[in-house]
């Protein structure tokens, strides 16, 4: 059977999640989103990541969130294992960030219950 371990790492405003430790970044892409609870718009981006790359053999993903007061700075890639067309697998990632419906989800989906690691809900004050 399959482990199924994700590492959830946690420094000051900044929360990581990878599928291997040392984290490597192998392919990544960079995007903003509106402050949110970052454990789980990390789930969120990581599963849609995972799926749009589950055909990329040796691809660990790996999600950042770093919490900027207003908004959250995300990268999101991972590491490369073997010979791989290194731009493909960025552009497939990018289109993964860009993708507007996939954003509404993550932020939907974030908003969802208050959490210690989430920032305030839709219509409330900081």
């Amino acid at each position: 059977m399959a482990q199924n371990t994700w590492h959830i790492l946690r420094e000051g405003d900044t929360l990581t999640l990878a599928r291997r430790l040392p984290v490597r970044w192998d392919v990544a892409c960079r995007t903003e989103l509106p402050r949110a609870g970052r454990l789980r718009v990390a789930q969120q981006i990581r599963q849609d990541l995972w799926r749009a790359l589950r055909g990329q053999r040796g691809f660990s993903p790996c999600i950042e969130l770093r919490d900027m007061g207003r908004h959250l700075n995300v990268r999101a890639g991972g590491q490369v294992d073997g010979p791989h067309v290194r731009g493909h697998t960025e552009g497939v990632i990018a289109q993964v960030l860009s993708d507007e419906r996939a954003r509404r989800r993550w932020m939907a989906c974030a908003q969802h219950r208050q959490n210690p690691d989430q920032g305030p809900r839709l219509g409330q004050s900081a």
